[in-house]
């Protein structure tokens, strides 16, 4: 099985911050991995300012977008693990989320984190079908 960069407009044409070696979509198989998607805008390149809905909103955004231009959608997704600096989001977080998966949600982790060298609240990233 060979993997496969995926290119995405305006998400893995722009360097990342800090020259942070990863891959935003990468394929394998019948699988795409996307890695943390943080609530940055990709059209001005700039992190999202706001509380953990609006945060979270953007997140689930940017996977819905990068997984549709990768040839998939969130009905594909089978696996997130969703990155917050605390806790006590949860219930706010689950409220957002709830919308994006409204129905069979896929399986799912919820970790805490210190912090980020960027400065925003939560990271979403995920497995999915690949088409």
């Amino acid at each position: 099985m060979e993997k496969e960069i995926v290119q995405i407009p305006g998400v893995t044409d722009t360097p990342s911050p800090n020259n942070v070696p990863l891959s935003a979509v990468v394929k394998a198989g019948d699988f795409l991995f996307v890695s943390g998607m943080p609530p940055k805008d990709h059209t001005t390149g700039k992190m999202i300012k706001g509380d953990i809905e609006v945060q979270t909103r953007q997140v689930l955004e940017n996977l819905k977008m990068v997984l549709e231009a990768s040839g998939s959608s969130l009905d594909k997704v089978v696996k997130t693990t969703v990155f917050c600096v605390n806790a006590a989001h949860f219930r706010a977080v689950n409220d957002i989320y709830r919308q994006y998966f409204p129905n069979d949600p896929p399986a799912r982790s919820f970790v805490t984190v210190g912090s980020w060298p960027a400065s925003f609240d939560i990271e979403i990233e995920c497995v999915a079908i690949a088409s």
